[in-house]
């Protein structure tokens, strides 16, 4: 990769952080934190996305037009109509089969977890496996056949060209960004290692009873390098000895280019622990906030509920220099930008409506929207955004995986049950001896 005085250039850096609650990762640009995870222990059932099991149904719900399903973890999982796979041909009603056409209670399905569970719902399931890779995601027993929109055109010639040679007939491939300049051996390798790995998981399958793991996705760190570490990250900073290791390994066999950008971060030698050196927990504290600032004096509050989450934008100390309008437009524009940074932060999920200040002209809600959208596209969790209202709502959704950041640093309430509110008991039951 590139240097400049001897050191990577990369806009990015990777803080790994090793204790007894678990792993966490942070990922800094120049100085301010982007992202952060906290990855549970590999055994944790709270953790078990891209998981693949051989499962058991345990009861259908024509109503629902859903299956609960037993994979062994405390709560059943749900797998509903539109994530079933089978042969139209096999199944009376052929394509447009209900549910309990194609699943019946104690039938023993495979399938893979597409959502960690929340709360009180337990995780969701599909019966469409992928397996991700560096540079491709395998899609076994299909016809799906893709290449990343982010890569120039005439990347996606090339790679779609070695992709003509390499791709297993019986299986869907889909290329990914991190592709781009590969050679065909890189590719051709990478491809026949998921091959390699599905064969594994059908051979286990055939001599295992349901319910049973048939394969674990790795932990969070090993995820986010195979996913995310590429040049464009100036380090991978580790403090615990093992962990370095086997990272240092992984990335060896998978990216000996940057193999030399995995660091162990000696906590015990160095003046300050590795999050304190890089200022992590001071943003996270902030992260955990209700109010958010914005540069111009506005600012955020961040709600979540049951439902959804709701940002209201305030212009607070933003007093503006000309009318109300240009004052409102440009504290807006400011929320928009601080609004996508924070989701991707904070790994908020669901469905998100946010409160804009009021604006009367259109160009300006269209403005708006836009800059959130383009902000948004830096984010690689899927969002959908819908336009302002005339109320000044915005209506969007990101991808929800497993839990956010609040989630994973707090609990309920014990005192009110997470209402945020204390009920005046005396008063209530006053009411009623009057």
């Amino acid at each position: 990769g590139r240097e400049r005085r001897g050191k990577p250039i990369g806009r990015y850096l990777m803080c790994v952080s090793v204790t007894e609650g678990g792993t966490q990762i942070a990922v800094l640009e120049g100085r301010n934190l982007i992202e952060h995870y906290l990855s549970r222990p590999a055994d944790d059932v709270s953790e078990i996305h891209g998981n693949v099991y051989l499962a058991k149904v345990q009861n259908v719900l024509p109503g629902m037009e859903a299956a609960f399903v037993d994979i062994g973890t405390p709560k059943n999982a749900v797998l509903y109509r539109g994530d079933l796979q089978f042969d139209p041909e096999e199944v009376e009603g052929g394509g447009k089969a209900r549910i309990e056409q194609v699943l019946r209670a104690k039938q023993t399905i495979l399938c893979q977890v597409t959502k960690n569970p929340i709360a009180h719902k337990g995780a969701r399931l599909t019966q469409e496996v992928s397996l991700p890779g560096r540079f491709v995601v395998l899609v076994p027993n299909s016809t799906t056949y893709g290449i990343s929109k982010r890569l120039p055109d005439g990347e996606r010639k090339r790679l779609r060209g070695i992709l003509d040679r390499v791709k297993p007939a019986q299986h869907g491939i889909i290329v990914r960004t991190a592709a781009e300049n590969i050679t065909a051996e890189e590719l051709e390798r990478d491809v026949g290692r998921l091959v390699q790995q599905w064969n594994d998981i059908e051979a286990l399958s055939k001599k295992s009873q349901a319910p049973s793991l048939l394969y674990r996705e790795p932990e969070a760190v090993f995820r986010f390098i195979r996913e995310e570490f590429t040049k464009d990250y100036r380090g991978v900073m580790i403090d615990d000895r093992d962990l370095y290791e086997k990272v240092s390994t992984y990335v060896q066999s998978v990216n000996p280019a940057l193999a030399d950008r995995v660091q162990f971060y000696d906590g015990d030698s160095e003046p300050l622990p590795l999050f304190e050196r890089h200022h992590v927990h001071e943003q996270l504290r902030k992260a955990v906030d209700r109010k958010v600032w914005l540069p111009s004096g506005g600012s955020l509050i961040i709600e979540h509920t049951e439902a959804l989450t709701v940002i209201d934008v305030n212009t607070g100390k933003n007093v503006g220099r000309s009318s109300l309008e240009e004052t409102v437009f440009r504290n807006n524009l400011e929320a928009a930008e601080e609004i996508a940074r924070q989701l991707r932060l904070r790994d908020i999920g669901g469905i998100i409506v946010i409160d804009f200040v009021d604006m009367d002209e259109r160009q300006n809600r269209d403005a708006v929207a836009k800059t959130l959208r383009d902000a948004l596209a830096r984010d690689k969790t899927r969002t959908q955004v819908f336009d302002i209202s005339d109320l000044g709502l915005v209506e969007m959704t990101r991808k929800r995986i497993g839990e956010g950041l609040l989630e994973s640093f707090s609990s309920l309430c014990e005192d009110c049950d997470g209402r945020g509110v204390s009920l005046d008991q005396e008063l209530l039951l006053a009411g009623g001896r009057a």
